[in-house]
């Protein structure tokens, strides 16, 4: 039993990139509430946050970025060249983390929750947990990983991995094991079998009856095809993506398909991560009343996001969709840019989406900030 009464909670680890998070969010798909410890470390050590100058009192002042916050580049030389600066890091870490995971874990409303962490079962996390998850990839796919998503040089990538203990010391704790080096498919396959087997209670879903007028659905990656092909109608074709390319999707984001009388004829593609709401797909079909389609879908994203106790949302508009200033306003959103953001972990996910011909707009969801009270 888990030391969260009422809440099954598993813990999610594994090497680096051994892809935790692809897995972090296909049990989210499947309605477990995801926490990612990693985002949350680097919340810890934010201007403002508890240990920012903690930090610094141990590596001192030259790590800091021309904004004063700490540069997490220069901070990764040290620790992950010297074993011994690294455990002084996560001793002031860790403690951190740990209480911003438990406020977490008791705010949220949901039954299962996963919390994915590199350090789970070195910080003792894991005797916390119901289930422990180990994901595994072999040394090679690590490094092709390493170097194509982060541009490591084979050096430093190779560095980052044996920095770690090997694999092998967490697979001997998990009950589950996700071989993560094949198809998004098959990963999926390999956590959708995991699940049924461990709730098999939450494996059916009751047949809905059908439903008149505009009803919001969350998309599961069994729905690829049709996601696809509606992408392709609504954006007229300048969102064009194959069921492959969902699926892979479907490893960094969640969709909504909006219905009308059963047809689907709108979607809106969003992610949470550290705490931050995105929403960066967005298409409606022109048949449906613009106005009340699209407060339907973003009053439906924010329910979701401060279920998932998300601080703020962001939408990137295209330039069309950002006309209607007044349907944003009305929700309470504001148009903004990423640099005017005052929240470093916000700025950052907004920062993320590089994509051009977008416009930003910030709504605050909770006035308190999960690192603050810690």
């Amino acid at each position: 039993m888990s030391a969260w009464p009422g809440k099954i909670v598993i813990g999610l680890t594994g090497n680096i990139a051994t892809g935790k998070s692809v897995v972090r969010k296909m049990l989210e798909h499947l309605g477990a509430y995801g926490i990612d410890a990693d985002a949350l470390s680097h919340r810890a050590i934010a201007i403002g946050a508890p240990g920012y100058q903690k930090v610094i009192d141990v590596f001192g002042k030259w790590i800091l970025a021309a904004d004063g916050q700490i540069d997490r580049t220069k901070l990764a030389k040290i620790v992950f060249s010297d074993p011994t600066a690294l455990k002084q890091l996560e001793n002031i870490i860790h403690p951190l983390v740990r209480q911003a995971e438990d406020l977490l874990i008791r705010r949220t409303n949901k039954a299962v929750v996963v919390v994915e962490a590199i350090k789970l079962i070195e910080s003792g996390f894991d005797r916390l947990c119901d289930q422990v998850w180990v994901t595994y990839a072999p040394e090679d796919v690590q490094l092709r990983r390493l170097m194509a998503k982060r541009g490591l040089s084979r050096e430093t990538a190779l560095q980052r991995i044996l920095a770690q203990p090997p694999q092998e010391e967490k697979l001997k704790r998990a009950d589950v094991v996700i071989r993560n080096d094949q198809s998004f498919e098959d990963t999926w396959q390999q956590v959708l079998t995991a699940w049924k087997r461990i709730f098999p209670e939450r494996e059916a879903e009751k047949a809905k009856p059908l439903q008149i007028g505009m009803v919001v659905e969350r998309a599961k990656p069994a729905q690829a095809k049709e996601i696809a092909e509606l992408l392709q109608e609504v954006s007229k074709g300048r969102r064009a993506l194959t069921p492959n390319a969902v699926m892979e999707a479907f490893g960094e984001k969640a969709f909504l398909l909006l219905r009308r009388d059963g047809k689907a004829e709108g979607i809106l593609g969003w992610k949470v991560e550290n705490l931050v709401a995105r929403v960066d797909d967005f298409y409606l079909s022109e048949r449906l009343p613009f106005e009340e389609a699209a407060m339907t879908l973003i009053q439906e994203v924010e329910t979701a996001s401060k279920e998932l106790q998300c601080e703020a949302a962001l939408l990137f508009l295209t330039e069309e969709l950002s006309s209607h200033h007044n349907i944003w306003q009305k929700l309470g959103y504001r148009e903004t840019t990423p640099q005017s953001i005052p929240v470093r972990a916000w700025q950052e996910a907004a920062l993320e989406f590089n994509q051009s011909g977008h416009k930003l707009w910030l709504k605050r969801l909770r006035e308190d900030l999960v690192l603050k009270p810690v």
